[in-house]
């Protein structure tokens, strides 16, 4: 059986669908996509893209059956929101999406896990995952985070803070080790400036050994020196 057959029954009911509805929104029968979920018919990469679209991860993490943990992640971004990292609360865009990235190859290098179970991609303004755009867009249209738009110096600019109505949600998908780590880390970047941190980021040996638009071993990170991990 493929890694991700065991995972997707997990996945449809996480997201409270029926076989039914998951057939219908990848465009095949539900006899079919029984025979999927069961492990008896192999995916298309049509049907695998449909897949990972639904379900709010890629097609990466789909086949591999290791499935992220998409409501953690979005925690550990509010939990950022949180440490004060600006005097107005608004931390730029790409520097949130590194400290996310820190958090997550910091707790590996710890523990051999990630803390959200995310894959990181190599693009050109650092590693990211595909989820992190789409966790704005949801967070933003439930009315958690506000994003403001700033141009400066010519440049465009997003800033994204927690919405005073959201402030007293509760995060419990976190442990007090995970959200401790995550200080540290907000702690030590709290001053410096988003290019800082991309180029920290760059620098470091998970970037630098993967091929652009690559998924980063997580494994890569071990090879770090302790104190280049965040």
């Amino acid at each position: 059986m493929n890694a991700y057959m065991r995972k997707l029954k997990e996945l449809r009911t996480a997201h409270r669908l029926s076989q039914e509805q998951v057939a219908k929104a990848i465009g095949v029968s539900r006899p079919t996509y029984t025979a999927i979920e069961a492990g008896k018919q192999k995916l298309d990469t049509d049907e695998a893209q449909k897949l990972a679209n639904l379900f709010a991860i890629s097609v990466d993490e789909l086949l591999s059956g290791h499935i992220p943990n998409f409501a953690k992640y979005k925690h550990m971004l509010l939990t950022y929101l949180r440490m004060n990292l600006s005097k107005d609360g608004k931390i730029p865009k790409t520097k949130l999406a590194k400290l996310l990235y820190l958090a997550d190859f910091a707790w590996f290098y710890d523990h051999l896990e990630s803390m959200s179970g995310m894959s990181y991609r190599k693009i050109a303004y650092g590693p990211v995952p595909d989820a992190f755009f789409r966790a704005l867009d949801e967070l933003e249209q439930a009315g958690k985070i506000v994003i403001d738009h700033k141009n400066e110096n010519g440049k465009d600019m997003f800033l994204v803070s927690e919405s005073e109505s959201n402030k007293n949600e509760k995060i419990q998908t976190l442990s007090a080790n995970e959200q401790a780590l995550l200080k540290q880390i907000a702690h030590k970047w709290k001053d410096k400036k988003t290019q800082e941190i991309v180029n920290f980021t760059h620098n470091q040996l998970p970037y630098v050994l993967c091929r652009m638009d690559e998924i980063i071993p997580y494994e890569l990170i071990t090879q770090e020196d302790p104190g280049e991990v965040f």
